[in-house]
């Protein structure tokens, strides 16, 4: 009786320890979707590759100051920064390693009108490209480099083409009335500052860093547009850019991206001691202060945030005067951008 006793325990016990086991597992079998539900939508969010640009130019500041808005605002994917000069940005995007990249208006016209889908769908940056000289040169305004020496950035690039066309309303053909010698930004002031050049067409922030230094701001190429062609609108220099086929497939993702981009281009306008946080990024050492010190007042509007019908009239203006001036062959057949307006950031 004691054994069966024992056995009627055991049998109890047995049966009691399975019915914990059940319940445990009918729990695990509830929870675990759930489980594998979180990491699946991890595992789903898509990752954008955005570039990412070099220290030197002034998209190199966009990490750091998106890093600086409200988490909400790029909640729905992830950024791949993917870094890279203009040439290599373009054979990013054409590969398909890059799904974002910046693109100007005629530079992209060429493209256009190779066959190019690559489309613009949102703001980035307005022109700042700027032609600085000595402080004591004898040089006031563009004619009076006629002749000379200048050093600016490859023909390529959207820096000397916009450059050219500003120039070119004013009678002025670079390629013609300078001697011009090709290179990047850091490469062309360290020409300047050893005297090799009379003057350098650069952009920011290597501008400011000449005029840290002592050096003197001749002309903004952005202002030589707006006073020669009679537009009043912000000097177009890139927008946000993708292939088209990539837009048409992320369309509600590409808008959360160029909204992103509005954002950090309005904290960067709103609070302009962002520059000096983040000097660094941009290629600014900690000793020059001077430099830094006037990047607030000399960056900020650099930063658009509009994407509507006002910055598409200009990108046209841009195309239809370098087409009169003969520095585009004709018009591309398609517009070189989305045309939707962002909603406000």
């Amino acid at each position: 009786m004691s054994k069966a006793a024992t056995g009627h325990q055991v049998s109890r016990c047995y049966f009691s320890l399975s019915r914990r086991d059940v319940l445990a597992g009918i729990a695990g079998a509830v929870a675990y979707p759930a489980v594998v539900s979180s990491e699946a939508m991890a595992q789903a969010k898509p990752v954008v590759n955005v570039t990412l640009s070099t220290p030197g130019s002034a998209g190199s500041i966009w990490r750091a100051a998106i890093s600086s808005l409200d988490p909400s605002l790029s909640s729905s994917f992830d950024i791949n920064w993917v870094a890279g000069d203009p040439g290599q940005m373009q054979v990013q995007l054409a590969a398909g390693s890059l799904d974002v990249g910046v693109f100007g208006a005629i530079g992209l016209a060429t493209l256009a009108r190779r066959g190019s889908d690559i489309t613009l769908f949102g703001p980035a940056l307005n022109n700042h490209g700027r032609i600085i000289v000595k402080a004591d040169s004898p040089f006031h305004q563009p004619s009076d480099l006629v002749g000379k020496k200048i050093a600016t950035q490859p023909k390529t690039t959207e820096t000397y083409q916009q450059a050219r066309v500003a120039l070119s309303l004013l009678g002025i053909d670079i390629d013609r009335d300078f001697e011009t010698i090709f290179g990047p930004p850091t490469a062309n002031l360290a020409l300047f500052d050893r005297g090799d050049v009379d003057a350098v067409i650069v952009i920011e922030p290597t501008a400011t860093r000449a005029v840290g230094s002592g050096a003197r701001e001749l002309a903004k190429i952005g202002d030589i547009w707006r006073h020669a062609s009679g537009v009043d609108a912000a000097p177009f220099l890139v927008g946000l850019a993708a292939k088209r086929t990539w837009l048409d497939s992320n369309r509600a993702l590409a808008t959360s991206v160029a909204r992103l981009f509005a954002a950090a281009n309005g904290a960067l306008r709103d609070n302009p001691n962002l520059f000096i946080e983040h000097a660094a990024e941009m290629g600014l050492r900690p000793k020059e202060t001077a430099a830094i010190n006037l990047l607030p007042g000399r960056l900020a509007d650099v930063y658009p945030t509009e994407w509507d019908r006002s910055v598409w009239n200009a990108i046209d203006r841009q195309i239809e005067v370098a087409v009169k001036l003969r520095l585009l062959d004709a018009a591309p057949q398609r517009p070189l951008y989305d045309g939707l307006a962002l909603g406000k950031a």
